[in-house]
C-alpha cells in the first residue's frame, strides 16, 4: 500500500483512489471548516460540483480532494485556508 503525507504524517491509500477516498477511509470525514460559522466540511458531492472538499496539494490551495488521484509520496494540507 502506498502513502501520501497528510499534515505531516503518512497516510496510506490504495492506488485509483482519489484524496478524498484516502482521507474517508482512513476515518476523516471533515478537514476543514466554514470561514464564518466554522462548521466542518469534507467530501460533500463527491463530483467536483462543489468546494467542501478543499485543501492544499504540493503547495496549490484550493484543489478539490475529490477530483485529485493520490500519488505516492504526494503532500497534502488540510485546514482553513486551503482554498487560497
Amino acid at each position: 500500500m502506498s502513502e501520501i503525507v497528510v499534515d505531516g504524517e503518512p497516510l496510506p491509500f490504495v492506488e485509483g483512489q482519489t484524496v478524498a477516498a484516502a482521507l474517508v477511509a482512513a476515518g476523516r470525514v471533515a478537514w476543514r471548516t466554514t470561514r464564518v460559522q466554522h462548521r466542518p466540511r469534507g467530501v460533500f458531492c463527491g463530483i467536483g460540483v462543489c468546494f467542501d472538499c478543499l485543501v492544499r496539494i504540493e503547495g496549490t490551495g484550493g484543489q478539490r480532494a475529490c477530483l485529485v488521484q493520490a500519488v505516492a509520496g504526494m503532500t497534502v494540507t488540510t485546514g482553513e485556508h486551503d482554498d487560497e
